[in-house]
């Protein structure tokens, strides 16, 4: 099974740019491209939030647009910059909170929005569903997908817009030892932890980049560092492996003799 994580989005009505330097639509449509051509092909599409920049019926419909050549199942998961009228509205199938069978996997999508804030929370009830679910089957490894990372990430800016429940999310999972991976976007870059029992990670954006920036007084800034997709792949006998794909198109590929492969 080979799940491919895209996130960050951000999508806008056409022909509009974000920030005045950000072509989110290229830059979706890129990626769309990049992961129908991998070989082997994903079995599934998973897209972790902030799926359209400000909410709008507009950017659904254009959102659906890029999408639409997709070869594989799409699942999409509600971000601080989504709204869920709207995002049902254009995609029906997709209600954010929600349990997908992946095959020799299980999915659950958690809805981390807090509406009007960027930062996310789960809150009581969501967690005592999650509870449930996990203990359902736990003889199949679990995939839980959330916008917002349960962890600190020490760019300062974006983890004062974290997940405000993170410590009883965590007492959830620690008590579910099949939980192989917590998939999150949110901040725009590829960063991983030990967390909780099980492997947190956070995919980049296949369009702008948080600047890598540690500093205790660090400022808001992005970068147009490479946009990457997150390929997770899954055999009985490895596990989950977990590769990054750069989405541009690089020289290669070489023989190690020094020869290029047509």
């Amino acid at each position: 099974m080979l799940l491919a994580q895209l996130s960050d989005t951000h999508v806008l009505e056409p022909g509009e740019v974000l920030c005045g330097v950000v072509d989110t639509a290229a830059l979706l449509a890129a990626a769309v491209a990049h992961v129908n051509a991998l070989e082997p092909s994903p079995d599934f599409v998973l897209v972790t939030g902030d799926l359209v920049d400000d909410g709008s019926q507009a950017q659904y419909a254009h959102l659906r647009q890029l999408l639409a050549p997709l070869r594989a199942p799409v699942i999409l998961v509600p971000g601080n910059h989504d709204d869920p009228a709207a995002l049902l509205a254009e995609f029906p199938d997709q209600r954010g909170r929600a349990v997908h069978d992946l095959g020799p996997l299980r999915l659950v999508v958690l809805d981390s929005r807090l509406p009007g804030q960027p930062g996310g929370c789960l809150g009581d009830e969501q967690l005592r569903w999650l509870d449930e679910v996990l203990a359902t089957d736990r003889g199949r490894p679990a995939l839980v997908a959330v916008h917002h990372p349960p962890f600190v990430t020490g760019i300062v800016h974006m983890d004062g817009m974290g997940l405000q429940d993170a410590e009883a999310f965590g007492e959830v999972i620690a008590r579910h030892p099949h939980v192989e991976r917590v998939l999150s976007g949110h901040l725009h870059r590829p960063i991983q932890v030990r967390w909780r029992g099980t492997l947190a990670l956070t995919a980049p954006s296949v369009a702008h980049q948080v600047s890598l920036d540690l500093r205790p007084d660090g400022t808001a800034t992005f970068t147009f560092e490479p946009a990457a997709i997150l390929l997770h792949w899954w055999r009985h006998d490895a596990g989950l492996v977990t590769h990054q794909s750069y989405v541009e198109r690089f020289a290669g590929p070489y023989r190690f003799d020094g020869s290029r492969v047509e």
